[in-house]
């Protein structure tokens, strides 16, 4: 019984193919650069007849182009339908570059894998690929790519990264340099380009140096037509980004066009004047006016950024001739010139009569009302303590301090103070005896009010 049990089990092996062993995910080869001899099962001779088609594999499955850079190419498939049967031993990857008619190993031995990166390939290399399977009997038929796999320069899309500084308007004053550096990336080399409103860069004041990370825009002296939208795109075949930057070159603004003296009364002048025709190409701030007396003929300034055009200056001196001038201000400052009135406004001496009103007596009489009433307190023996409360009353009100009632009127051990209607209690140095409810009560003619508060004096540990 024993030794058939074991005939079958090993007639039962026999019959079984061997298994596949563990294949690794993938292989980084280098591409060959003369052709090496494939692989191949021994030659069968006369005596010995070709193996039968159960014992080479078929061709492998699948096979598909994984990704493919400037300098190298993966591919993938999936093992074959039958694999023979003395077993696998691998796969043998083979190239064929275009116009060649010999096919290359790419690995000399079989590979027990089913992916394969090819590297060291040179730009502008047109391969074809294949793969066959290889067992022990030989190598079986190839799976070949359905398509031409180009090498090629890997290209990055183009795009603009605007610095956080030039995302709002640019302003510079006339004079000053506009320098827009503006870092980009892509992949060859892109092109950069500028554009000025729409229209092609002044060659003669704007100049461009464009790298391979940035481009940068550069004016040596702003003048006021350098105002507008700068426009760079960076174009890389057929990819392109575009960026806009505002850019805003302003001066001081003129002076008002002109100003009038409007009327005069009392200690006052209202003036009036016209807006400047030119505003230095930026929004007004607003309006300074300064006055001066023909007496000394300094310039004084009486208001800043007043926005309307009309204002009226007061506490101008009786007796005193002005004459009165506006500045005009952007964001550049103030204007070199200002609008100055022709003719002085006189402030006039008039008759001042004095109406001194009635005096009217108010009573401010007022009963006893605690603002601040009394808070309850503990305290330690021989510690000197404090009660205080404040009251408010008209006529000024009689204080009076009670301890469970009793009134504490000339007892040495209490001091009682009243000031501005805050009134104190001190208690010096207390003992357990001083505990109880203090009471303190104000009386004047119109009323009496009164506060309580709880004291505790303990004893010392």
């Amino acid at each position: 019984m024993t030794g058939k049990a074991t005939s079958e089990v090993t007639e039962e092996h026999a019959s079984e193919p061997p298994e596949e062993p563990a294949q690794p995910s993938e292989e980084e080869v280098t591409a060959p650069e003369a052709p090496v001899a494939a692989p191949q099962a021994p030659a069968p001779t006369a005596a010995e007849p070709a193996p039968p088609s159960e014992d080479v594999p078929s061709a492998p499955q699948l096979l598909t182009v994984q990704d493919v850079s400037d300098r190298a190419v993966t591919v993938s498939w999936e093992p074959p339908e039958r694999l023979g049967r003395p077993g696998l031993r691998g796969y043998v990857l083979e190239l064929r570059r275009e116009g060649a008619s010999e096919w290359v190993p790419v690995n000399a031995r079989p590979a027990m894998v089913t992916q394969q990166t090819v590297r060291n390939l040179a730009l502008g290399d047109k391969l074809f690929l294949r793969v066959a399977a290889v067992s022990l009997a030989g190598a079986g038929p190839p799976a070949v790519l359905d398509q031409l796999v180009h090498i090629q320069e890997a290209v990055e899309a183009p795009r603009i990264r605007v610095p956080g500084h030039l995302r709002q308007t640019y302003i510079r004053q006339v004079g000053e340099q506009v320098n827009l550096q503006v870092p980009f990336q892509g992949s060859p080399k892109p092109h950069a380009s500028w554009t000025h409103n729409g229209h092609a860069l002044d060659g003669q004041r704007v100049s461009v140096r464009s790298g391979d990370r940035d481009s940068i825009l550069f004016i040596r002296s702003a003048q006021r037509s350098d105002s507008g939208r700068y426009e760079l795109t960076v174009s890389l075949k057929g990819l392109e980004a575009k960026a806009a930057i505002d850019v805003l070159v302003i001066e001081k603004p003129g002076p008002p066009s002109s100003i009038r003296l409007l009327d005069v009364w009392g200690c006052n002048a209202a003036l009036q004047w016209v807006p400047p025709q030119d505003t230095g190409n930026a929004e007004l701030l607003g309006y300074t006016v300064q006055k001066a007396d023909r007496r000394t003929g300094q310039w004084f300034t009486v208001l800043e950024r007043c926005r309307p055009t009309t204002c009226t200056v007061s506490d101008l001196v009786v007796g005193n001739a002005y004459s009165f001038r506006v500045f005009s201000e952007n964001l550049c400052g103030l204007s070199t010139s200002a609008a100055v009135t022709k003719e002085l406004a006189h402030i006039r001496k008039a008759g001042i009569i004095a109406k001194p009103r009635g005096f009217v007596k108010r009573d401010f009489s007022e009963a006893p009302l605690f603002t601040q009433p009394l808070a309850d307190r503990t305290s330690t023996a021989g510690y000197s303590t404090q009660l205080s409360c404040s009251v408010r009353a008209s006529p000024k009100p009689k204080i009076i301090w009670m301890k469970n009632q009793v009134d504490l009127q000339g007892n040495p051990k209490y001091r009682t103070l009243s000031e501005q209607g805050v009134c104190t209690l001190e208690i010096r140095k207390p003992s357990p005896f001083d505990s109880g409810v203090y009471t303190c009560k104000a009386i004047n003619a119109l009323g009496e009010a009164s506060v309580d508060c709880r004291l505790e004096v303990k004893g010392e540990v």
